[in-house]
């Protein structure tokens, strides 16, 4: 048996809670983790309240539960040690402090994860709660601006919400790709934006960057704030707009200017390969990139930990500390 934060409803915070569960076995080709720390993201809060942005909601429902959760456990990022390998496995062995990202299952004491998905060993310059903060925002930055913006090293690159989950990992790879990179936040977060490599930050709260007379080769808006429309007097004339939310409205500007030679609507989802956390984790290893800790919960708290990322207003990741004891 195992610890675990589970729900079997959607709903607020409340309808989280901890109890013990049958410990998962590793399959053929899994991994058996001791999960030391794990992060509230963005997905966790959306999938447990049934919040899905717009036209996404029917479609969320089918993926997750109609009716009721299909999954009792969530948290997809994760830190710890590897307890038990199934068959086939020859890359880790047991005891090998790993994180990842898992899909499901991170708000407990062990889960278990593909060997071949994107699991890789923890950077030793980190903890594990620094570790588990990483894998979600970070790979998510990475594919939005290297594959599907393609960010090219002097382009001016703007990040809407640089203080979140998303926005600390993208501010630091557009710099790491050359960009000249405007940060959007808030007051209390300018000197932590400018820290994470931004050569100049705009307070949302005094100035609207889309009225400001400037233009950027990329507009990316991690936190749903801002519309095509709204950002196309920001953008230089063969701009690309890169919503992290987006619903019907932008897939059919997606649509409209795909084949155009001006300004484009770039819509994608996240990957999770493998080969993405690998690269993180030798930025994480080499010091060119660092992930950002708003708060650390207790397993016991994970329902103040869902409130917090829920009022977006979070900074970096929050993270929780489940294995009992350890440092996380």
């Amino acid at each position: 048996m195992m610890k675990a934060a589970v729900y079997d409803r959607y709903g607020p915070a409340d309808v989280l809670r901890v109890e013990s569960i049958e410990k998962p076995e590793p399959k053929d080709g899994e991994l058996l983790v001791e999960v030391h720390a794990s992060a509230v993201t963005t997905a966790d809060w959306r999938i447990r309240a049934s919040a899905f942005p717009g036209y996404a909601w029917l479609p969320g429902r089918l993926m997750f539960g109609v009716f009721a959760p299909r999954n009792k456990v969530l948290g997809t990022d994760f830190a710890g040690k590897v307890a038990a390998v199934g068959t086939g496995v020859s890359d880790f062995g047991v005891g090998d402090e790993i994180f990842g990202f898992s899909g499901k299952g991170g708000h407990a004491e062990f889960l278990t994860v593909s060997a071949n998905g994107a699991v890789a060993r923890k950077p030793a310059i980190l903890d594990f709660g620094e570790a588990a903060a990483v894998p979600f925002g970070a790979m998510a930055a990475l594919v939005f601006l290297r594959d599907f913006a393609k960010v090219q090293p002097g382009q001016k690159v703007l990040i809407n919400g640089a203080s979140g989950g998303v926005g600390v990992f993208a501010v630091q790879l557009a710099k790491h790709f050359g960009a000249q990179v405007t940060g959007v936040c808030s007051s209390g977060n300018k000197k932590l934006v400018k820290s994470l490599g931004a050569r100049d930050v705009i307070d949302y709260t005094r100035q609207d960057f889309a009225q400001s007379g400037r233009q950027w080769d990329v507009v990316l808006d991690t936190v749903g704030k801002t519309s095509f429309s709204q950002c196309r007097t920001a953008l230089t004339p063969e701009g690309r707009y890169v919503p992290l939310e987006f619903g019907f409205r932008e897939f059919i500007q997606a649509l409209a200017t795909s084949a155009s030679k001006g300004q484009r609507v770039l819509l994608g989802v996240s990957g999770d390969k493998k080969a993405d956390l690998e690269f993180i984790a030798s930025l994480l290893q080499s010091g060119k990139l660092k992930p950002v800790i708003d708060k650390r919960y207790p397993l016991r708290k994970i329902a103040d930990a869902h409130r917090r990322v829920e009022s977006r207003h979070k900074t970096g990741s929050v993270v929780i500390t489940v294995a009992p004891g350890r440092p996380s």
